[in-house]
């Protein structure tokens, strides 16, 4: 697996993705599709995040990190 991901892009994940999971801990269920899909998502930020790879940007070809050229 290479890394598709920038640190930006890492950053903000990560960001959303604990806001995400605050979401489901914290706020009472009100819809049960949006609290576990706040789950859902907020756990997948999470992993793209720490793992710096996200399967969707290797299928359409983005790439947010820096590509280091070796001369």
């Amino acid at each position: 697996m290479q890394n598709n991901v920038g640190s930006v892009d890492r950053g903000l994940r990560g960001i959303v993705g604990v806001a995400l999971l605050l979401v489901f801990f914290l706020a009472p269920p009100a819809n049960v599709y949006l609290y576990y899909g706040a789950l859902v998502v907020g756990i997948v930020m999470l992993g793209t995040a720490a793992l710096s790879w996200c399967p969707a940007y290797g299928i359409f070809g983005i790439k947010t990190c820096s590509s280091k050229t070796e001369d």
